[in-house]
């Protein structure tokens, strides 16, 4: 039996071990944010507060019981329920690795030991993660400095970083197309935008003879776009629309600004084309944009706008979807000037230029006309959405969570514009439920609770001509 109670001590500090680190993973490794910042607060106490409670409380038989035939399931369940499981990265790795090692060790210590009763729960896992994080620390540091070697190093490379409360992936993949039929232009990968995700990048994967590399610039708090401009150096910038997005974390809008603007620190800048929602005064490496933007057109084909450069009104035409889209275009339109390409082949360009995935990009199946704006989370964007869908002539259905990080006052606004224009609301998750609910007709709403039924339910409640908004698309974490 003693046996046992040994082992059932090791695996019960591994699942704890994992829940951690699945959460930590979450929430870029940062405890603070975890315990604060959670929107589940509630999967803390049954999956990490009641085992440690049950442990110390229960007689060991009575917690055995409570161990295998519930906690254990339980915990198996979730995990396999979760749409953004654990990555078993090397970092994962090194934690568990560290974690099952200092387990055995206090356990087996405890076990030769006559005064010990408890080889306990938090002292392993404290050390596990005091160990590895500063381990981390000093990987990265390593890790840093060969990146920077390696920025250095190429010759001629042209850095331009990218910033905004909301646009920048959409402004980094537009940029990187333009550019792309005259240079070697490499972008960073996805969302990719944390100073450690950069650095991973550039040891890993930016090629050795890239002429222009595009970089995702993104902040969780004051000084993190500040860190990536001492990293990357930048030449240029492109600083788009700034809103109360990630509020939450800022606190104010004048903390976005302030963190935002952070991108024209670097002290290799060239040029900077910064957005005027942006209160900066004028300097001779500062240009404001949009120019004088004009859209004359925007639907489910495309979008048609004219900007004004160089004193000349120019006309041009890009497929993707979203009025809104006319704005990032035009910084990038007018970065690619400043790089050396003629307004001719910046116009070839944008008239092949491809939507990004999951922004407001539009798939034909089935019968039915779907537009997947999942990776979109602001309200001016999901608006845009609502409004560009209201021209449809059918059916139009929309499967949202509503807005992730912004006021309740907000999430009723897009609720009614929803109401107005939609004939059928699917609503995910349960962070925003009931503020949808309530500010919706009920006769047209279906709560999703489980996104893992979400074919069926499209089976169920769709047909053929409908149109389907995907807007937004939390995981289910939050």
């Amino acid at each position: 039996m003693e046996y046992f109670n040994i082992f059932t001590h090791l695996v019960l500090v591994m699942a704890l071990g994992w829940y951690l680190i699945t959460n930590l993973q979450w929430y870029s490794y940062k405890l603070e944010r975890v315990i604060f910042k959670h929107h589940k607060l509630h999967w803390h106490i049954i999956y990490f507060v009641t085992p440690f409670v049950m442990y110390y409380l229960l007689p060991s038989l009575y917690f055995l019981v409570y161990f295998y035939a519930l906690y254990l399931p339980l915990l198996v369940l979730w995990n396999m329920k979760l749409d953004k499981p654990l990555v078993l990265t090397s970092r994962v790795q090194r934690f568990l690795a560290i974690l099952l090692f200092v387990t055995f060790s206090i356990s087996l210590l405890c076990f030769v030991s006559e005064n010990c009763k408890s080889a306990g729960i938090f002292i392993p896992l404290f050390i596990a993660y005091l160990v590895s994080f500063s381990l981390e620390r000093i990987f990265f540091i390593s890790f840093k400095h060969r990146a920077k070697k390696r920025l250095q190093g190429i010759k001629d490379l042209k850095i331009i970083a990218i910033t905004a409360s909301y646009g920048k992936t959409s402004i980094k993949n537009y940029l990187y197309q333009i550019l792309k039929s005259k240079f070697n232009a490499y972008k960073t990968p996805r969302s990719v935008n944390t100073l450690a995700g950069l650095v991973l990048d550039v040891n890993r994967d930016l090629p050795d003879n890239a002429e222009i590399y595009i970089a995702e610039a993104g902040a969780r708090m004051q000084g993190d776009i500040e860190e990536i401009s001492n990293f990357l150096h930048q030449d240029y910038a492109i600083l788009g629309q700034v809103g109360e997005q990630h509020i939450e974390y800022f606190k104010t809008l004048n903390n976005i600004i302030h963190t935002k603007m952070e991108i024209l620190k670097s002290p290799k800048m060239i040029k900077a084309f910064v957005h005027e929602s942006v209160p900066i005064l004028d300097y001779a490496k500062i240009e404001k944009f949009p120019n004088d933007l004009n859209i004359t057109k925007s639907n489910l084909d495309g979008i048609w706008f004219d900007v004004n450069i160089d004193g000349k009104q120019e006309h041009f035409y890009a497929p993707i979807l979203g009025s809104f889209n006319a704005v990032n275009l035009t910084a990038c339109i007018l970065m690619a000037k400043e790089l050396g390409m003629s307004i001719d082949q910046i116009k070839i360009a944008l008239n092949k230029i491809k939507p990004v995935e999951h922004r407001l990009q539009k798939i034909e199946a089935g019968g039915k006309v779907i537009i997947d704006d999942s990776f979109n989370g602001n309200f001016e964007g999901m608006l845009e959405a609502v409004n560009l869908c209201s021209e449809y002539e059918g059916r139009k259905v929309i499967i949202t969570p509503g807005l992730v990080e912004s006021t309740d006052e907000t999430n009723i606004l897009l609720a009614k514009e929803i109401d107005k224009h939609f004939d059928f609301v699917i609503l995910t998750g349960s962070l925003n439920t009931h503020l949808f609910s309530d500010n919706i007709d009920k006769n047209k709403q279906f709560i999703l609770k489980d996104k893992s039924k979400m074919e069926e339910t499209l089976i169920e409640k769709t047909r053929a001509g409908d149109l389907i908004l995907f807007a937004n698309d939390a995981p289910n974490f939050i």
